[in-house]
């Protein structure tokens, strides 16, 4: 019987990333995909300003950056949200398609020593207290021993199936439609959701020569399989925008539903679910490759403390408890955005007045700090402002010049020293967390969703970039705690 460390069913952005994490701390990784081969297909068209953060931690960002478009503008509903002023190095959308993003972490995988097996479906499985079989079909039939499996096979999870999870929600409303095409006479600028009599409709750029344009239909709801041509599409788009832009040369052409579900729950047992396995909803605001990615940054650390067995017995399950409460919140701004694009003079009265509001910074930010995943705040039970909030970039100085980011490239806990500040911590810790002393300028940090603070005297950072301890005092009061209850108590 084939043995490892992880499964991970389905080799997306999700799976890469969680890949690519475990190989990171040193876990051994079958990465497996029901498909007979990677599709190719584009998919999701971009990535937020949180997700650029976790790739640039681990070094990707810049891989990815000269492939895309930068977009200082996002949308709620089709209603302009500006990002320009956020609090980040990355205030914009990089609209980058979903095939561009799986063949980088792909690539990045490989590196790690992971490569997918393809036309791998789990079958079955079952657990014990010291690890999970699980049987693969398809052309590589086998069994494989793990100390876990992860499903992030997509909203139509075998994993999920398996596990017995529900999978509750609202079904489809509206059907939406796009196709990746050339234009013989394109828009003088992208747009988002301008509405018609029956629907809406977008044209966005990705790459030189080539837009993605988009219909909306909330007269309409298309069964799932149904074949959608391209010149079912061109007239469809035609209709509600009174021009084709003369599209031609289709590379996908593809339809979907606004319904929206969640797992019950994230985890049974030695077995989770994490992206489109966990959550499907409209993808409006471009939010769902950003979800799976950062559920995959949470989850990865957390798996491979548990193997390593350094993980205190309560970590697994804040998977669950971080996340999908992050989830549930996308489904629930997805259905506003919905109800904000539908025809009619009620819906229209509802525009204006969110148009208005949207104006205004207050509205504006808190919008989109939650598009963005900027404002995310985790429970890590230390008062501090920063703590369970993503840590900023900062400039450090150490024996090198350097950014806060960089010094996450390893995926390992650091402990950050900052302007004079000194632990008595025991050398134990030292097998566990990076521990770094670094001059800092005293300028304030300025957090989303909390504003400035003074910079801390010392911060106990996660693997994925959140504060799970800070402190403004030097005799840093709660260390020992936090260091505990996050990472394991040591000998």
């Amino acid at each position: 019987m084939e043995t490892t460390d992880v499964v991970i069913a389905g080799s997306g952005p999700t799976g890469l990333m969680l890949a690519s994490e475990l190989r990171l701390a040193g876990v051994r990784v079958a990465l497996v995909d029901g498909l007979p081969a990677r599709t190719g297909e584009s998919r999701a068209g971009g990535i937020h300003a949180r997700s650029m953060e976790i790739l640039d931690q681990r070094g990707l960002l810049d891989r990815l950056l000269p492939q895309g478009r930068r977009m200082q503008a996002g949308h709620f509903g089709g209603l302009p949200l500006d990002f320009s002023d956020f609090d980040t190095e990355h205030p914009y959308m990089l609209a980058i398609l979903q095939s561009v993003m799986e063949r980088e972490l792909e690539g990045r995988a490989i590196e790690l020593g992971v490569d997918t097996v393809w036309d791998s479906p789990v079958t079955g499985f079952s657990q014990d207290d010291s690890g999970v079989r699980v049987e693969l079909g398809g052309a590589h039939p086998r069994t494989v021993r793990a100390a876990y499996l992860v499903g992030c096979d997509g909203g139509r999870s075998s994993v999920r199936k398996l596990a017995g999870i529900g999978f509750p929600g609202t079904d489809a409303t509206a059907t939406g439609m796009l196709a990746d095409v050339e234009l013989a006479d394109p828009p003088a600028a992208p747009f988002f959701g301008r509405r018609s009599a029956a629907g809406d409709y977008s044209a966005i750029q990705f790459e030189p020569g080539w837009y993605r344009l988009i219909v909306q239909r909330h007269d309409l709801v298309l069964p799932r399989g149904t074949e959608l041509t391209f010149e079912d599409f061109r007239a469809h788009f035609t209709e509600l925008a009174g021009t084709d832009f003369g599209m031609h040369s289709p590379r996908w052409v593809t339809h979907y539903g606004d319904s929206a579900r969640q797992a019950e729950r994230y985890r049974t047992g030695r077995v989770f679910l994490a992206g489109d396995a966990a959550h499907i909803h409209n993808p409006a605001g471009g939010q769902g490759q950003n979800l799976g990615i950062q559920d995959a940054v949470n989850l990865g650390w957390k798996l491979a403390a548990a193997v390593h067995g350094t993980a205190p017995e309560t970590l697994l399950d804040t998977y669950e408890s971080e996340r999908h409460p992050i989830a549930a919140r996308v489904l629930h701004n997805t259905r506003a955005q919905t109800a904000l694009m539908r025809p009619g003079a009620h819906s229209d009265a509802l525009r204006d007045v969110m148009s208005d509001l949207i104006a205004t910074d207050p509205v504006r930010h808190r919008l989109g700090l939650e598009i963005t995943a900027l404002d995310i705040h985790y429970d890590t039970k230390c008062e501090h402002p920063l703590a369970g909030r993503r840590v900023p970039d900062a400039t450090l100085t150490t024996t090198d010049r350097t950014r806060v980011y960089e010094l996450l490239r390893r995926a390992r806990p650091i402990l950050l020293l900052l302007n004079g500040t000194e632990a008595p911590i025991s050398p134990e810790w030292g097998d566990r967390i990076d521990i770094v002393t670094a001059e800092t300028p005293g300028t304030p940090w300025h957090i989303p969703a909390v504003g400035p603070i003074p910079v801390p005297a010392a911060i106990l950072i996660r693997p994925d970039g959140y504060a799970t301890w800070a402190t403004d005092e030097p005799g840093l009061p709660g260390l020992g705690e936090a260091l505990e209850n996050w990472f394991g108590a040591t000998a």
